[in-house]
């Protein structure tokens, strides 16, 4: 748990396909005091997503209205579509004492990294990029021709791990989970974090002695 009452904010980006939203709902599943925020998003559902669990999903023109008013920590078109993390949902989160991770693109990332809000960022990696190709074909039935535009799209983001600020690679889900685990526990330990806590403790060394 965060030594402060604000809670952290974690940012985990990768190319598509690498597995970044598997590897933040496993996270959430095991680590307390950790929740994911949920993106709002004007593209419709798919077979299986549920509104206000998978996504909020929005019309376009809902989703524009939001963006004119300012109330988008990060948003981005991605293959025409919008995707974007309310600034209020992950204010009122972090406001309760919980650490929120983002699941969001480089887009998104940079424009959180632009307006200074406090955040670890994470990068994930696949093992190569021939490994990230057939796990994309493997869950996809686009054409060839959007499939290349994906492939193209990870190509240019897997470039951006340079601007983060821990970079792991997904080889296999459950040891990436544990190693994404060290890097939040290590966050919350951070000595601006604990100070307080620490400062607490240092006070009974001094009240035992009298």
């Amino acid at each position: 748990m965060s030594s402060s009452s604000r809670g952290l904010l974690f940012i985990v980006s990768a190319p598509s396909g690498t597995g970044k939203t598997t590897l933040a709902e496993r996270l959430v599943q095991i680590l307390p005091n950790l929740r994911m925020s949920r993106s709002y998003t004007s593209r419709p559902a798919r077979a299986g997503e549920r509104d206000g669990v998978d996504y909020n999903f929005v019309s376009r023109a809902h989703f524009e209205g939001m963006i004119a008013r300012g109330e988008f920590l990060e948003w981005a078109d991605v293959f025409g579509n919008f995707y974007g993390t309310s600034r209020l949902d992950a204010e009122a989160l972090q406001a309760s004492g919980q650490d929120v991770v983002l699941v969001i693109d480089v887009q998104g990332a940079a424009q959180v990294k632009k307006s200074h809000i406090d955040h670890t960022s994470i990068f994930v990696l696949p093992p190569t990029f021939e490994i990230l190709e057939r796990r994309l074909r493997g869950r996809s039935a686009d054409s060839e021709t959007a499939m290349q535009k994906r492939l193209a799209a990870a190509r240019a983001e897997a470039g951006c791990y340079v601007d983060y600020d821990y970079v792991v690679i997904n080889d296999q889900l459950e040891p990436t989970v544990v190693r994404l685990q060290e890097i939040i526990a290590a966050e919350r330990s951070r000595m601006h974090r604990m100070r307080t806590v620490a400062q607490d403790i240092i006070e009974t060394f001094r009240t035992s002695d009298k």
